[in-house]
C-alpha cells in the first residue's frame, strides 16, 4: 500500500517545529529517523496530515553521558547509542538491548528516541526506558517538561502527548552500584520482531544477598510494564538465589495476549524461561561489580 496523501515541513529549530504542529493540531507527526513511523504510514495504521522532519535541527544528536544518567538526543540513531561505549559503562542495558533491534541497515537510520515515541509493546528501547525508571524531555510552545515512562505510554502505539510536542530527548538512569543487567529476546528469525523479550535489573547488598530483581517484558502486554520479582529472591545470596522460582513468578504476574507469531500460553513459557536466564545473567554481573 501507499500512504495517504500529507504534507510535509522541514523545520531548523525546535521553536519551528512546534509552530507547525500547533497550525496543524493532532493531525500532524514528527519524522526523525523514520523506520518506525514510514512503515505505519505504508500501511495506513496512521495518516498525519502532515509530517514535521526534524532532522535540520542541530543539537538533537548528541549522547551525553554523565554519573547521573545517559541523555539520548531525538536524532541519535540505534547505531550511535551500539557504539557509545561511555552510554554502556553507565548504563550497560542500553548497548545490550540496542544489539537487538532490527537490522544494522535500519539501526544506521532509525532513532532511540522514535522508537521510544512510537510506543511500540514490541519495541527495545520502551522497556529499558521503563526497566531503568527513565523519561523523556518533551518541548512544547509554553516550555519544556520532563515526562517519566509511566506517564508517556498510555496503550500499544499511543502515548499522552498531543499536538505541539516534540520529544527532544530521552534519559536513562544510571546504573546503580551493586547492580547488573541482562537482556535477551526470542523472535522468529533474527532481526525480526520479538516474539518475547525481557530487560532485567538486580541490585544485591554489602553482603551479596539479592536486594531487588525487576523486570519489563517486550511484545508481551500492551505497552511497557514493568514488574518486581523481589519476592522470589530477595534476601537470599546470590549464589544459591532460586532464579527459577523467579521466572515462575514473572509468569503469574504477565498476561500476553496469543496472535498468529505465538499463544498466551507459549508467551508466559518464554516469560518464565527468560526471565530466569537473564536474572541470572544479571546476577552475575552484580556480584562482579559488588566489592
Amino acid at each position: 500500500m501507499k500512504p495517504a496523501p500529507f504534507g510535509y515541513a522541514d523545520p531548523t529549530s525546535v521553536a519551528e517545529a512546534l509552530d507547525v504542529l500547533a497550525a496543524e493540531g493532532d493531525g500532524a507527526k514528527v519524522l526523525a529517523g523514520g523506520q518506525s513511523l514510514i512503515p505505519l504510514l505504508s500501511m495506513r495504521l496512521a495518516a498525519p496530515t502532515a509530517l514535521v522532519d526534524i532532522n535540520r535541527v542541530a543539537g538533537l544528536d548528541r549522547i551525553s553521558a554523565s554519573p547521573d544518567g545517559v541523555r539520548v538526543g531525538a536524532l541519535v540513531r540505534h547505531a550511535h547509542l551500539l557504539a557509545s561505549a561511555e552510554a554502556a559503562a553507565v548504563q550497560p542495558l542500553l548497548g545490550r538491548a540496542t544489539a537487538n533491534v532490527a537490522h544494522p541497515a535500519i539501526r544506521n537510520r532509525g532513532t532511540t528516541v522514535g522508537s521510544i515515541a512510537h510506543a511500540d509493546p514490541s519495541g527495545e528501547m520502551t522497556a529499558v526506558l521503563a526497566v531503568t525508571d527513565g523519561s523523556v524531555t518533551v518541548a512544547r510552545p509554553d516550555g519544556s517538561t520532563t515526562v517519566g515512562w509511566r506517564d508517556l505510554f498510555v496503550g500499544p502505539l499511543e502515548t499522552s502527548l498531543h499536538g505541539a510536542a516534540v520529544v527532544v530527548d530521552a534519559f536513562f538512569p544510571a546504573l546503580a552500584p551493586r547492580s547488573g543487567t541482562a537482556f535477551a529476546e526470542i523472535a522468529r528469525r533474527k532481526g525480526d520482531y520479538a516474539v518475547c523479550g525481557a530487560a532485567v535489573v538486580v541490585t544485591l547488598d554489602e553482603d551479596r544477598r539479592v536486594a531487588a530483581a525487576r523486570a519489563a517484558y517486550l511484545s508481551v502486554g500492551a505497552m511497557p510494564e514493568v514488574h518486581d520479582l523481589t519476592d522470589a529472591v530477595g534476601g537470599k545470596p546470590v549464589d544459591s538465589a532460586d532464579w527459577t522460582a523467579a521466572g515462575e513468578l514473572a509468569r503469574t504476574l504477565v498476561d500476553p495476549d496469543g496472535d498468529l507469531h505465538a499463544s498466551a500460553d507459549y508467551r508466559r513459557l518464554l516469560v518464565g524461561a527468560l526471565t530466569a536466564r537473564t536474572l541470572a545473567e544479571a546476577a552475575a554481573e552484580a556480584e562482579r561489580r559488588t566489592p
